[in-house]
């Protein structure tokens, strides 16, 4: 039953979080990197988008001399998208979720942490003016920020991290009690037939 549990709790660990981090990062094909903050200036960037390029997920790469991200809930940048004078995509980025941040150089202490802005789902061709800027937050050590645009992604299905979650609670409580129950009971020695007495027996 142990190894079942375990089964149980890593296949909910790969429904809930990776498949989730797979489709955001890695599906579809990647349109560009831009750099949109550097030395304390931030600078709007206009990219031309076609229809074929939809849905695009919009990704921010935030540099910083940090280990994490520790913004209390408050907005680390904002980030809008607009074509034709038209909001397509308005969005708040904390990274304060980001547990395993990139590292940017192994000669720098500077860390790469990656959060999502939203999906474009239907474009229509033209140019999209893409605006990063600062939000509420105070004492962020920013290096730099890179917008990133991928095409064609995939739409995670929202059932998977519910899903997910319950299963890794599932596998995580019946492991647990699987280890408090593996020992069993100690055996009770009076259960057992005393041994045999060697020597002669009473004639």
């Amino acid at each position: 039953m142990r190894f079942l549990f375990v089964l149980i709790l890593l296949s909910g660990t790969g429904i809930g979080l990776i498949y989730p981090w797979v489709v955001s990062n890695f599906s579809g094909r990647e349109i560009g990197t831009w750099r949109v903050y550097e030395q304390g200036r931030f600078r709007p960037l206009t990219v031309s988008l076609k229809d074929r390029d939809a849905p695009v997920r919009v990704l921010v790469d935030l540099t910083a001399r940090a280990e994490r991200i520790v913004s209390q809930q408050r907005t680390v940048l904002t980030l809008t998208a607009a074509t034709n004078g038209r909001t397509v995509l308005a969005s708040t980025l904390q990274f304060n979720h980001v547990d395993n941040p990139r590292q940017a150089s192994p000669q720098l202490p500077d860390k790469i942490f990656r959060d999502e802005a939203g999906l474009i789902a239907t474009v229509s061709p033209g140019a999209y003016l893409f605006t990063v800027g600062p939000g509420d937050a105070e004492d962020i050590p920013m290096r730099a920020v890179d917008l990133v645009l991928r095409s064609g992604v995939g739409e995670i299905d929202g059932r998977a991290r519910p899903i997910g979650f319950s299963l890794m609670a599932v596998g995580l409580i019946g492991f647990l009690l699987s280890l408090r129950s593996g020992g069993g009971r100690p055996e009770n020695p009076n259960s057992q037939p005393p041994p045999p007495r060697w020597g002669r027996g009473p004639t």
